[in-house]
């Protein structure tokens, strides 16, 4: 029970990096290869999903901001961080999204 509890900040901190990383991989990929399926409704579909798990990320360490040993509230307190700058560069990518058509080049 212990060594789960020392395991979310660890996790907070990867899931933000992993969502950007998939949004970004995963919609490259789907513009070349049917570039109309990356934008509308596709792209912000994809975005909120990806920011919801930026905001779970967040929500988990902000839980163990407060306990625990120094260590883990210091991974919990980069997790913030991490999930913030993670999730605004998904907010811009999901925005652009919104505004440039898929197929232009």
């Amino acid at each position: 029970m212990k060594a789960r509890a020392h395991l979310r900040p660890w996790v907070a901190l990867f899931v933000p990096a992993g969502a950007w990383f998939a949004f970004q991989q995963g919609l490259g990929m789907t513009l070349r290869g049917q570039c109309a399926t990356a934008g509308v409704p596709l792209g912000p579909i994809w975005g909120v999903v990806s920011l919801v798990l930026c905001a779970s990320a967040a929500r988990l360490a902000w839980s163990r901001r407060a306990g625990g040993t120094a260590a883990d509230r210091f991974l919990a307190r980069l997790a913030l961080l991490d999930a913030g700058l993670f999730g605004l560069a998904i907010a811009f990518q999901t925005l652009a999204t919104l505004i440039v058509p898929p197929c232009a080049r």
